[in-house]
């Protein structure tokens, strides 16, 4: 069931799930707008001829009130609020349409866990054939919170526990990638 507007100011206010940075303002019918941080990656294409799943991606930190996201390129960003999902909830993050309008895409790979505490890492693509330019501080996406059917024992323990600055792939840090470790 997806937490209205309403219900989610209410947990806000008696801190079941915190939300940390956010005003009335960014709270809609079903879901919370947020904003766009100063911080953002790019992969750093001198440092890899080809991605693969097993190594670390090196990345370039670009800081800034803005950003411009060239044509067919690939961003990561974050989030200004910093969120603790409840271990009875999850959520996700979608686009603002009005933004997906634009020819950005929004994406933050599937849904947050419950448990979960950090700013969300957004991977940004714009697919138009013209730059993006991006203001931080700017709603860019929304967190739609679902409450579970029952409340878990144990939150989420993964990689990007805790994460406050726009974190890139830990992809290498899977459990695949140290079996194979391990066999060699």
């Amino acid at each position: 069931m997806v937490i209205s507007g309403e219900t989610l100011k209410e947990m806000i206010k008696k801190k079941v799930i915190i939300i940390k940075g956010v005003t009335d303002k960014q709270i809609q019918p079903a879901s919370i707008d947020l904003r766009l941080a100063e911080d953002f990656l790019v992969v750093d294409e001198h440092n890899h001829n080809q991605i693969t799943l097993d190594t670390e991606i090196k990345y370039r930190k670009i800081k800034g009130k803005n950003v411009i996201i060239p044509p067919k390129s690939f961003v990561l960003a974050k989030t200004k609020e910093h969120i603790e999902i409840p271990l009875d909830c999850t959520a996700f993050v979608e686009g603002r349409s009005s933004i997906g309008r634009l020819g950005l895409f929004i994406q933050n790979a599937g849904y947050i866990d419950p448990g979960f505490k950090g700013t969300i890492t957004l991977e940004l693509f714009n697919a138009c054939n013209v730059p993006i330019k991006l203001e931080s501080n700017r709603r860019i996406c929304q967190l739609v919170v679902l409450k579970l059917d029952k409340k878990i024992a144990v939150g989420y323990r993964g990689k990007y526990l805790g994460q406050q600055d726009v974190t890139g792939s830990r992809i290498n840090k899977d459990i695949e990638c140290k079996k194979v470790e391990e066999e060699e």
